[in-house]
């Protein structure tokens, strides 16, 4: 079998963001793959802007996730909700071609300041890509709070409950990134 292909979606623009070292702890729990970091900084979606053609950098958001095996989706919990960043990716994605989402392996995650560790921003993901059509894991559900004591400098999760839940999600990931690969 062919390395498989992940892809993963940060929520956070920020380099240093708590959900970026979440997503690169995922990847690497994932195992061995073509991992492609998924480039957020789009233009707001705009009507007027995509009857003008969908922007290059859509198009290439939209053909990494079709070409994928999985996706890891891993975002903050702005004001109860996914962050605009990623809200404004899934709206861009939507108006392209080939429904790249049907049947992809997802799954979300988290890390959030507050007690839930973002379990409201996972709720309204898991809303936001139902239209998609994606596979989107059920869980375990990985929402990591106060994230500034469950990394290492290194950017590593050091708590043991964090590193079991999110080694079995992508576990369960890879799984059904496998036999969707195998077809």
């Amino acid at each position: 079998m062919a390395e498989l292909r992940l892809v993963g979606m940060c929520g956070s623009l920020r380099a240093a963001s708590w959900n970026r070292k979440l997503m690169l702890e995922a990847a690497r729990l994932f195992g061995p793959a073509e991992f492609i970091d998924a480039n957020l900084r789009l233009p707001l979606y705009d009507g007027d802007l995509e009857d003008r053609g969908i922007p290059p950098e859509v198009q290439l958001l939209a053909d990494q996730i079709k070409a994928a095996d999985a996706v890891v989706i891993a975002g903050p919990e702005y004001n109860k909700a996914l962050s605009g960043v990623l809200k404004n990716a899934l709206d861009w994605v939507s108006r392209t071609k080939g429904g790249p989402w049907r049947d992809k392996p997802v799954a979300i995650m988290s890390a959030a300041a507050g007690r839930a560790g973002g379990e409201r921003s996972q709720m309204t993901m898991r809303h936001a890509m139902n239209p998609f059509r994606a596979h989107v894991l059920p869980g375990p559900e990985v929402m990591i709070a106060a994230p500034e004591r469950e990394f290492d400098t290194d950017g590593r999760l050091s708590g043991e409950m964090p590193i079991k839940l999110l080694s079995e999600l992508m576990g369960d990931l890879r799984a059904a990134a496998e036999a969707r690969a195998a077809g």
